[in-house]
């Protein structure tokens, strides 16, 4: 299946260049929930390393209204099975970002707002040879799984001014602990802090971030709800030297293999100058099913990425796409 998402779509009246206001460095941390059900705040902290043949992430996402805090944590890599921790039980904290529940200890703290945080993780997690196994019963051998990493803000920030949300470049660098494994990363990748109502069961998605060999930086987001309606898109380009820039030109097309996992995509920044456009090559995924409080579903495959642009540039990165089922 091929999904191609028309440019038209998305109104000419906000298909402008963004010159994005700053970052508050209070926004760095939590932020007093609204009273909807689904109110939610997460930080995302990607990494890859530059040939995009090892990667992982980690989110961290708390539903206060629902008394839960979700984390995911993921190792990737070419020919190396899925490690992942997905638990959606953990108790929140009262303040801070400390998690703790069976099989897991998870630390994410702010060293610089802005500019650094470091992150820490003890776990039990399963490692899967086939990554679908993650939509279901999750069967595979149990093992021990750390991380001792650090995000440096390598560009400039970039807020969006749809909704609470921000985007920020960085460089990482650390240990990822494997049972008796040290594997040490010096590579690139992208945090983002969001806070505000967050229904995955409603709307399909796709975001994205890339780091370019010659130090360009970018980020995607496309928000649609079925095949025609958009409801937003936005996103940055930062050539290296340069200012950041943000448009709302974004468009983007994917073609679906197995499970719904994209086996091909593309990205296009279209108001900018000059346009992006990237195609994307899933190297590795790191999915996870996403079960609402009334029994809702959406399938969330998340991928280690390689990317490519029409004059031979290359780059890595993560991308995913959000895919409630039955819509």
């Amino acid at each position: 299946v091929t999904v191609f998402l028309r440019p038209q779509l998305l109104p000419r009246t906000i298909r402008r260049v963004i010159v994005p206001p700053p970052v508050p460095a209070a926004d760095e941390h939590r932020h007093e929930p609204g009273p909807e059900p689904l109110w939610n705040e997460s930080w995302y902290f990607d990494w890859a390393t530059r040939d995009g043949s090892l990667g992982g992430y980690v989110r961290v996402g708390l539903y206060p209204n629902l008394g839960v805090a979700w984390y995911w944590a993921c190792l990737v890599g070419e020919g190396r099975p899925l490690v992942l921790v997905v638990d959606h039980e953990v108790p929140i904290p009262n303040v801070g970002l400390d998690l703790r529940h069976e099989g897991l200890w998870a630390a994410h703290n702010v060293e610089t707002p802005l500019d650094h945080w470091s992150l820490g993780l003890e776990s039990f997690a399963v490692s899967l040879d086939d990554p679908s196994e993650a939509y279901g019963a999750m069967r595979g051998e149990r093992v021990p799984f750390g991380l001792d990493l650090e995000w440096e803000t390598d560009g400039g920030l970039y807020p969006y001014d749809v909704t609470t949300r921000y985007e920020v470049p960085c460089r990482v660098h650390g240990d990822v602990l494997l049972g008796q494994d040290r594997i040490e990363i010096d590579g690139v990748g992208q945090r983002d802090h969001s806070w505000g109502v967050r229904d995955w069961w409603t709307a399909n998605w796709m975001w994205t971030s890339c780091a370019l060999d010659d130090g360009t930086r970018s980020h995607g987001t496309h928000v649609m709800i079925g095949d025609d309606l958009v409801l937003y898109a936005t996103g940055y380009v930062q050539p290296p030297g340069r200012d950041l820039v943000g448009t709302h030109g974004i468009r983007r097309g994917q073609t679906l293999g197995a499970h719904g996992f994209p086996t091909a995509g593309w990205v296009e920044h279209d108001a900018v100058d000059p346009a992006l456009r990237l195609e994307i090559e899933p190297v590795a995924f790191a999915p996870v099913r996403l079960v609402g409080p009334e029994g809702q579903a959406s399938r969330f495959p998340r991928a280690l990425c390689r990317y490519r642009t029409p004059d031979g540039r290359t780059g890595v990165g993560w991308t995913e796409w959000n895919q409630p089922e039955g819509t």
